[in-house]
């Protein structure tokens, strides 16, 4: 069997089970799920945000505290997982398949997500657990076993056997690999449109030595890294964006107007703007959850991994400070990138993926906007690349033995070659399929145990409010 047969069959499998994975079943455990912990919070992310920013700055450090990284590093390790190529080429996506429309639902999605996040990384300090080395660690597998008791421990196998694939970083590699091909190899002639095959490969192995520098080091140096560079690349793109966005001012009002009705009407425009085509609208709502969950994760389990462990008594705290993400990770970055798509016009050509957010940004800042998005994205994708390694060690580790866990580091960088070369659409559908196997046990097991974040919740604000 050749490689491109390999592939297309990889392709063709991949989708089919993605798209079974995401049926109505899953929109109603993540959006009603997070509508239950919204209300049943008293809606803390909301009336505590303020506080939650005080966490992070550092005011209630205590160096003492259990756990291996602060509040800062915890926060910035899951973002440096979450703020990745999911919000550049992940917005595009959702934008390509389900209009503009789609962006609402992915806000909707995320403030929903803020009370998910509470709720699931409260859970992720509270119910902490010792690995066969004894090391204190933190995720929603431990959460399951010592939160539910040792008969769920299939349940939480379920999540680490989907979390070790979930977290390949196939996505993050294919993309950056398709940006640096379509700025740098193509144009000065280095490859063809059609025969990359060889360029991808190699572009692959370059990554798999960056990554492997760094994952060896563990969550301590992942976690220093991450601190350092996720706020320089938030920031970097959010001025980049602002200035597309001064450039296309006179478009940004008609813009947000046509997400809004978008998203009712179900309707957007055909790739060839030859007319306008009806879009389902449950459809459309599964689209934005689908690209919320992949951008921010809230309900997937991926940052209950990272705020597991994080230096800290206080379950609570620790929700408060995760509960941020969705935040920064979609309401800012994901809203940045589709309005940069939107006003430039860049979502009706045939373009997707990052090829589309690379056109808004070539034609808002000519010369440099190729540069400077491949610099982001750069950062972006590295950053998750970094990140998703440990988590997945995690995983393994809690399946066959701490001792045992670095060997997934091997599977994990050899993992990069496959997503260098493969097709975006099979890479994207084994990640969202692997995100929905994930999401499952980790919302159960946060449903089972809302009532014990909930007396938390209540005990922590009454000592707060007796120490002001």
């Amino acid at each position: 069997m050749t490689i491109e047969l390999f592939l297309n069959y990889f392709t063709k499998y991949m989708t089919t089970f993605s798209n079974w994975a995401w049926g109505y079943h899953l929109l109603i455990l993540l959006v009603v799920g997070g509508i239950f912990f919204m209300i049943y919070s008293g809606f803390v992310p909301f009336l505590h945000l303020g506080h939650a920013f005080n966490i992070l700055r550092g005011k209630y450090d205590d160096a003492d505290s259990e756990g291996e990284i602060t509040h800062f590093q915890a926060l910035s390790s899951a973002l440096a997982a979450t703020v990745g190529m999911g919000n550049i080429s992940g917005v595009a996506v959702a934008i390509s398949i389900g209009g503009p429309g789609a962006l609402f639902w992915m806000w909707v999605s995320a403030l929903i997500g803020t009370a998910t996040k509470f709720f699931t990384c409260t859970l992720a300090v509270m119910y902490r657990g010792k690995d066969s080395q004894g090391n204190l660690q933190g995720g929603p597998m431990y959460v399951i076993t010592e939160g539910l008791g040792q008969r769920w421990r299939p349940v939480a196998i379920w999540f680490c056997v989907a979390g070790m694939f979930g977290v390949l970083p196939i996505f993050q590699a294919n993309q950056l690999t398709q940006i640096v091909r379509e700025v740098v190899l193509i144009p000065q002639n280095i490859v063809s449109e059609n025969q990359h095959l060889t360029s991808d490969f190699i572009t692959g192995l370059i990554l798999v030595a960056i990554v492997s520098v760094v994952i060896f080091g563990g969550i301590r140096r992942i976690a220093e890294v991450a601190s350092r560079m996720v706020p320089a690349m938030v920031v970097l793109y959010f001025l980049s964006v602002c200035f597309i966005l001064w450039a296309n001012f006179e478009k940004l009002p008609e813009t947000i107007s046509l997400i809004f009705t978008d998203a009712f009407q179900g309707l957007y425009y055909k790739k060839d703007a030859s007319g306008i085509i009806g879009g389902a609208l449950g459809a459309m709502i599964i689209q934005g959850v689908r690209r919320a969950a992949f951008s921010n994760e809230a309900g997937i389990g991926t940052a209950p991994l990272a705020h597991g462990a994080a230096k800290t008594n206080e379950p609570v705290r620790e929700g408060l400070a995760a509960m941020v993400g969705p935040i920064i990770d979609t309401i800012i970055v994901c809203t940045m990138t589709a309005l940069a798509i939107l006003v430039t016009g860049a979502w009706k050509t045939d373009q997707s993926g990052i090829g589309m957010t690379l056109l808004a940004f070539e034609s808002a800042i000519p010369t440099f906007g190729k540069y400077i998005l491949i610099l982001c994205a750069g950062i972006f994708s590295i950053t998750t690349l970094f990140t998703f390694s440990y988590f997945g060690a995690k995983c393994l580790g809690f399946i066959v033995g701490a001792e045992y866990q670095n060997y997934y580091n091997y599977f994990y960088v050899s993992s990069i070659i496959l997503g260098a070369v493969a097709k975006m659409t099979a890479v994207m559908s084994l990640i969202d399929g692997m995100y929905a196997m994930m999401a499952i046990p980790n919302m159960i097991a946060a449903l089972f145990l809302a009532p014990t974040v909930r007396r938390a919740t209540k005990d922590y604000f009454q000592r707060m409010r007796k120490l002001r």
